[in-house]
């Protein structure tokens, strides 16, 4: 994706002082046990529980695979090993898609949660989903966690060889992202694919990024249209464009750490109409801001822990990715 520059450069520099002085507000909470491995998710996907107690099926082949997780009834499909994939795999409702050890999951495609519900994905490598295909997406979908997976490509193509390692659109709603590695990619993760969607979009797309670790992302760490996001306890290296807030978004991004970041935050690039951010908490490290328009939401709508800013590196690098459940 091609991003415009900011419209003047005093506008930058007078909304970057605003916003690294909404920076430096400190959450009073107490820190999240390292690395804590969650049994529920926590965030606007709260109350997704995928498959619960059903019995689950260990499956090692992709014929196996798809059919294991096709239908809405109940189910836990365990993932042995590392399997091929060319373009994507429909995944049912009432479904959790689990890694087993450190290195089973998928390459070369990815997985699609395309109008369902109460879908968990953990624990799962998923490598390299080649164009057109992204390495999740979740399409006019409720309900979802994605938990402890490690995202990765490789920056040795162009932009597009790769598509998105996590696209979250069609008015999908209530999704929390947690505990997850991404990695040597150029588009992380795109909620909202769209600037002309506003009719199915808005009023949806709300979700929770948190304690997830983006390493070689060049850009969209989220990029959010329209919907409602909270960005917290993440640990961001070497973006150029990290959290993107456009078309009306609203963003809170709070007690995070960002490194051999350019931008950490705007709300006015690439779409005809700016989104909305407040920061708090965050270590800037010396990224710059670009913040148009602060936002209304700072309060999300259920109990979270935010740590502060200063213990987020350990907990991230230590908790983050596969191999942690």
């Amino acid at each position: 994706m091609r991003t415009r520059p900011p419209r003047t450069q005093a506008q930058r520099s007078a909304l970057g002082a605003g916003a690294v002085a909404l920076a430096t507000v400190a959450v009073l909470a107490s820190p999240q046990s390292a690395g804590a491995a969650e049994t529920s998710p926590i965030g606007f996907g709260a109350g997704t529980t995928g498959g619960g107690s059903a019995t689950a099926v260990t499956v090692s082949s992709l014929a196996a695979f798809k059919t294991a997780v096709t239908g809405n009834a109940a189910k836990v499909v365990k993932v042995n090993g590392l399997i091929s994939l060319s373009g994507q795999v429909d995944i049912g409702s009432n479904t959790t898609v689990l890694g087993v050890g450190s290195s089973a999951g998928f390459t070369g495609g990815g997985l699609r949660l395309k109008k369902v519900t109460n879908v968990v994905l953990r624990n799962l490598n998923i490598s390299k989903p080649l164009a057109p295909a992204d390495g999740v997406t979740v399409e006019a979908s409720t309900k979802v966690w994605i938990d402890h997976n490690s995202f990765s490509a490789d920056r040795d193509h162009d932009k597009d060889y790769y598509d998105g390692l996590l696209d979250i659109n069609h008015g999908s709603d209530n999704v929390t992202v947690s505990w997850n590695t991404f990695k040597d990619h150029f588009k992380g993760s795109l909620v909202g694919h769209s600037d002309n969607n506003a009719s199915q979009d808005t009023g949806h797309l709300k979700v929770t990024y948190h304690h997830n670790s983006f390493s070689n992302v060049y850009s969209r760490i989220p990029s959010l249209r329209f919907g409602t996001g909270h960005f917290y306890d993440n640990y961001v290296v070497g973006a150029e464009t990290a959290v993107h807030s456009r078309m009306g978004a609203q963003m809170l991004v709070e007690n995070n750490v960002f490194r051999s970041t350019k931008v950490a935050v705007t709300t006015n690039r690439s779409s005809d109409v700016d989104g909305y951010a407040n920061l708090r908490g965050n270590d800037l490290g010396g990224a710059a801001t670009e913040v148009s328009r602060v936002g209304t939401f700072t309060t999300p709508p259920y109990s979270y822990t935010a740590e502060p800013a200063s213990s987020v590196v350990a907990s991230v690098t230590s908790g983050a990715g596969t191999g942690k459940l």
